[in-house]
C-alpha cells in the first residue's frame, strides 16, 4: 500500500467516478482500476461494488476511505514537517456552530493567500465529535467555546473574548435591563452548548420572572426574531455586528459577561506552525475583541 494508491481512493470517493477521478490525478481509468484492484488485493476486501455503475463504496471500502484520509494526512505533515518545504496538503478545521463561525471564512481566506498550495478542509459539527478528531488526528485544529477539554494531549487557546448584551427590537425605548426582559416576551437560546448554560446561569442568578415566547436553538434565528419585533433576547456582541436594524443593544450580566471562544489542537501536533497563523488570523478579524497570541 502507497500513497498513490490512498490518494486514488479519496479522488474516486470525492468525485463518485473512476474516471473523473483518473483526471484529478493524472492518471488514464486503467491505471486507477488497476490501482484499487492491488489495493483490494492487499487489504484483502472488495473496497468497490462494480455491479452498480457507477462503482459505489462497499462498507470495506468506507473504512478504508476514513483510514486514507487519516494516513495521507500524517504523511503529508511529516513530510512537511521534516523537509521544511513550502505547505502543501490538506489542513482540516472543524467548528462548532457559534456566531463566531463567520469570522473562519475571513481566516480562512488568508491562509489560502498565504499557502496557495494547501488544502483546507472545514467541517461544522457538535464540540464532543470535534474534540474526539483532533485527539485522533483526524482534524488539526478546531473552533470550541471555552476550555472544556480534559485530555492532557490537547490543549485550547481562546482568540475572542466578547460580551454578551441584551437586544430588542428597533425602537425600544431605552430602560435598566432588568426592565427590558421582563418587559417585553423573552426568546430563550435552548441547545446543550457552553453559551446557552452561560446565559441561563446569569438568568438563574438575577431570577427574573421572565415570559417566554419562543425556545430557539441557533445565534442567527434568535437576532432574526429580535429584528422582526418578537421579542427581546441575549446574544453575543459579534453576533449583531454586522446587523443593518437599529436594535437596542445593553450590556448583560453585573459586572457584565464575557465568553470566549478558541482553538482546540495537539500539544505535538506537527501543523503547529500552522494552527498558530490561523489563530493570529481569527484573533485579528475579531476585531476589539480579538486575543492575539
Amino acid at each position: 500500500m502507497d500513497t498513490r494508491q490512498l490518494r486514488t481512493l479519496l479522488a474516486i470517493a470525492e468525485t463518485g467516478s473512476f474516471a473523473r477521478a483518473a483526471e484529478k490525478v493524472a492518471l488514464t481509468p486503467s491505471a486507477v482500476s488497476q490501482q484499487i484492484q492491488s489495493l483490494e488485493s492487499e487489504v484483502g476486501a472488495q473496497l468497490f461494488n462494480r455491479e452498480n455503475r457507477p462503482p459505489t463504496l462497499t462498507s470495506a471500502g468506507h473504512q478504508m476511505v476514513a483510514a486514507a484520509e487519516e494516513l495521507v494526512r500524517a504523511a503529508e505533515n511529516a513530510i512537511d514537517a521534516i523537509s521544511g518545504r513550502r505547505i502543501i496538503g490538506t489542513f482540516g478545521i472543524g467548528s462548532v456552530r457559534t456566531s463566531a463561525i463567520g469570522l473562519l471564512p475571513q481566516a480562512i481566506s488568508r491562509m489560502a493567500a498565504n499557502h496557495p498550495q494547501l488544502k483546507i478542509k472545514l467541517r461544522v459539527g457538535m464540540s464532543g465529535t470535534l474534540v474526539q478528531d483532533v485527539a485522533a488526528g483526524r482534524l488539526d485544529a478546531a473552533v470550541i467555546a471555552e476550555n472544556i477539554v480534559s485530555n492532557r494531549d490537547l490543549r485550547w487557546q481562546p482568540f475572542i473574548r466578547e460580551p454578551l448584551c441584551v437586544i430588542a427590537p428597533p425602537g425600544t425605548a431605552p430602560g435598566r435591563v432588568n426592565d427590558i426582559l421582563t418587559g417585553h416576551p423573552y426568546i430563550r437560546f435552548r441547545s446543550d452548548v457552553p453559551l446557552a448554560n452561560l446565559i441561563e446561569s446569569e438568568l438563574g442568578r438575577m431570577n427574573l420572572p421572565l415570559h417566554d415566547i419562543a425556545e430557539v436553538d441557533t445565534i442567527p434565528a434568535i437576532t432574526a426574531c429580535v429584528t422582526n419585533g418578537l421579542g427581546v433576547s441575549i446574544v453575543p456582541r459579534i453576533a449583531i455586528l454586522d446587523l443593518a436594524a437599529d436594535l437596542l443593544v445593553l450590556p448583560f450580566g453585573v459586572p457584565p459577561i464575557y465568553r470566549q471562544i478558541g482553538l482546540l489542537m495537539r500539544h505535538q501536533s506537527p501543523r503547529a506552525s500552522l494552527i498558530q497563523e490561523l489563530h493570529d488570523h481569527l484573533a485579528e478579524v475579531s476585531g476589539e475583541y480579538g486575543m492575539p497570541s
